[in-house]
């Protein structure tokens, strides 16, 4: 070897040894921006992401693994295969790992949220976990092949001898241009209302960065947001956005009887807005979050008070968020409690209960909150307590601050740091561990999942005989998957397996069962505490049951699309009744059942509860609206589709398809458009902006303060 060589290679190494072929430099090179393009491929070919965006997640590929490449050059020869061996395994497994984690979860886990995974004790879920993994073993060999080949014959045909360490610098440098390539690559006039630019920029839209961006990127995008905050792109054009606020098709029900001017009542019609004054707020401040969101609320126009506010005033609210539910496993015969509350109270028959981010604890964040949940990290449900964020329009608050007592109750362990979160809602909170007794083993532990009628059983005796009004809310557990083997099936077996469907439909039906028993001894005990007719039911669930579809198909009778696409809940390829649920409102005071066929969603519960008591609050400060109000119906989905009165919008296609009935010229049909996308944009991006700047604290801070040293009542 010559002294050039000796000097290129490092100059360790003596004349005998071995020299190194042009044809190693590169694949010593090569090795890792080949081995994340091919794993990019894999990802999207196997979760039928398009193909469209290549071009982004080919430069980027080349710069990740060039950078990897780098750090396996200028060690010894045996540290060298080492090092690169364990790059190839790790990279690889990290794949296996989000590929699993979109099927079992229907998202893609970035690693900052690896510490809420871990806590989340991801051994109830081990079965799913078990039966995933060896349904996906021909993806994980794909996968896992080129790593496999690596550490098995990369020695004898790449030789990793060692390499100047100045060599490995311009290696490094060759990462940094092809970086500065994608981020021009990004900027390229891609089409569609997320683009690759718009997502590089953020740290939401977790699924769509994977799409756009690739796995290596959105990853990359995670730990960099770790330590520097992406700037808020958030465009300030409220525009239009008052013209919003009316011709909704309001509640269908109908006066009967003498309908004469001077025989009805007068009827106050007034917004629901609170005395606080935006403009002078958005003035005061400095913070520009603040200021975006003073003005953003000045040009919302606010829902009006109806027919029905205060219909409950000074009622006991009890509420219920019931996971993994699903309307299409309400029956007359096998759930008569459920299918009553449903049918006999206000029946909403547009009721969506869309998958977003984090499932249940964001479920309870767009039912608790009014709020659509921050699509990606920190979990917005979790943040509000680890910040101890003024949730003032929680109605655990609202109610407080009236003199309710206010109860809270979980029969399973902690997760997603609910004894925080939920304590800093307002609520007394109990769940196992902190004083909710539920069966455990021999060992201690729940015997998992807790039966939700012992739930009922050890915890209303709190409340049921107080001298307060209360309010109380139940996040239930017995229907949590798995059902292929779920401990609330046994008392309801005989009676399933005489259904006419799978055997893990049956057992999904077992556990709506149990939810309905549940119910069923609340009514029971309301009953005989002589407070049923003065209290007020609302049950929902948190989310569908998005690992077992195709029991929602066997319940509904109809396919929801492809089964590919339902694994993953690809919005772009579903029929989005798959999400269609049950929103129960219902007191025993009610005379008939009032039919709502508005478009509405989880974040419409909390202003619409907020009506029905007569509370005092600011309907223009959440993302929710009135359903009973007269105010347009909006439902956005996670991809950013929406909902409303007067037709769907398929972000996929850009297209908008009118509803039955409504006729709109082009230019009308695109300034409708144009608005609606703008105000989906701005009511998913609030969110984050209120918690993270407390606002609410800054728009009622005196009245928050004199909350929390007086007390809500309840202690």
């Amino acid at each position: 070897m010559s002294y050039r060589g000796k000097r290129m290679y490092g100059g360790g190494y003596s004349a005998r040894s071995r020299s190194v072929e042009p044809a190693q430099i590169l694949g010593r090179v090569l090795l890792f921006p080949a081995l994340i393009l091919y794993l990019e491929l894999v990802l999207h070919i196997v979760m039928k992401n398009t193909l469209s965006f290549f071009p982004v997640y080919l430069v980027f590929s080349i710069a990740g693994g060039l950078f990897c490449s780098a750090f396996t050059l200028p060690w010894h020869r045996r540290a060298n295969g080492i090092v690169t061996g364990v790059l190839a395994v790790v990279i690889s497994l990290v794949y296996i790992v989000e590929i699993i984690a979109k099927k079992i979860l229907q998202s893609y886990y970035p690693l900052s949220t690896l510490g809420t995974a871990a806590g989340n004790r991801l051994t109830d879920y081990s079965e799913v976990i078990v039966s995933t993994i060896f349904a996906c073993i021909p993806i994980i060999i794909l996968v896992m092949l080129p790593s496999i080949l690596i550490c098995v014959l990369s020695g004898r045909i790449l030789g990793f001898e060692r390499f100047d360490i100045r060599f490995a610098g311009l290696v490094l440098a060759a990462a940094a241009i092809f970086h500065v390539v994608g981020l021009g690559v990004i900027h390229l006039p891609w089409k569609g209302d997320l683009t690759p630019k718009q997502l590089y920029q953020t740290d939401t839209n977790i699924d769509d960065q994977v799409e756009q961006l690739g796995m290596w990127t959105m990853l990359r995008l995670d730990v960099k947001h770790m330590f520097f905050k992406p700037a808020r792109n958030v465009d300030a054009d409220f525009s239009g956005l008052g013209e919003l606020g009316g011709n909704g098709s309001g509640s269908s029900a109908s006066s009967e009887g003498d309908t004469s001017q001077e025989e009805q009542p007068v009827i106050d019609t007034s917004p629901n807005v609170m005395d606080v004054d935006l403009t002078q707020m958005a003035q005061n401040t400095n913070n520009s979050d603040i200021q975006w969101l003073c003005n953003y609320f000045n040009s919302v126009t606010p829902t009006n008070k109806n027919e029905y506010t205060g219909m409950f005033e000074g009622y006991n609210v009890i509420q219920l968020v019931i996971e993994g539910f699903s309307g299409y496993a309400i029956d007359p015969e096998l759930t008569p409690t459920l299918y009553k509350l449903a049918n006999e109270g206000f029946v909403f028959n547009n009721y969506y209960t869309a998958l977003h981010y984090t499932s249940t604890s964001n479920g309870e964040c767009q039912t608790l909150l009014g709020l659509y949940p921050k699509n990606g990290n920190p979990i917005t449900m979790k943040r509000t307590g680890e910040l101890g964020t003024n949730c003032y329009f929680s109605l655990a608050q609202q109610l407080g601050r009236e003199g309710y007592l206010v109860n809270g109750y979980h029969g399973n362990y902690e997760m997603y740091g609910r004894q925080e979160s939920h304590t800093n809602l307002g609520y007394n909170w109990k769940q196992f561990g902190s004083g909710l007794e539920v069966d455990t083993n021999a060992n201690g532990d729940i015997a998992w999942p807790a039966r939700d009628t012992q739930v009922i059983e050890n915890s209303v005796d709190d409340y049921i005989n107080s001298d307060q009004p209360f309010h109380v809310y139940y996040l239930t557990i017995s229907g949590h998957m798995p059902y292929s083997n779920n401990r609330i099936v046994s008392p309801y077996r005989d009676t399933v397996r005489a259904l006419p469907y799978s055997e893990t439909t049956q057992n999904y039906m077992a556990t709506a069962m149990e939810v309905d028993r549940a119910l069923e001894l609340l009514l029971q005990k309301l009953e005989e505490a002589g407070k049923l007719d003065k209290t007020l039911i609302v049950a929902t669930g948190d989310h569908i049951p998005y690992f077992n579809v195709d029991t929602l198909e066997e319940l509904a009778g109809k396919s929801f699309g492809s089964s590919k696409a339902l694994e993953s809940l690809d919005e772009s390829a579903i029929d989005f009744d798959v999400y269609k649920n049950t929103l129960i409102m219902w007191s025993a005071s009610m005379e008939e059942p009032i039919q709502i066929d508005k478009p509405c969603c989880q974040v419409d519960i909390l202003p619409t509860l907020s009506n029905l008591l007569g509370l005092e609050y600011d309907s223009r400060m959440l993302a929710g609206s009135d359903i009973l109000s007269d105010s347009e119906g909006l439902v956005i989905f996670t991809s950013r589709c929406w909902e409303t009165d007067r037709g769907f919008y398929n972000r996929y296609t850009g297209e908008f398809t009118p509803a039955p009935g409504v006729t709109m010229t082009a230019e009308e049909q695109e300034s409708y458009v144009s608005t609606m996308k703008k105000l989906v944009q701005y009511k998913l991006e609030c969110t984050d902006m209120i918690v993270e700047n407390n606002f609410y604290d800054y728009a009622f801070g005196a009245v928050s303060e004199y909350y929390r040293v007086h007390g809500n009542g309840s202690n």
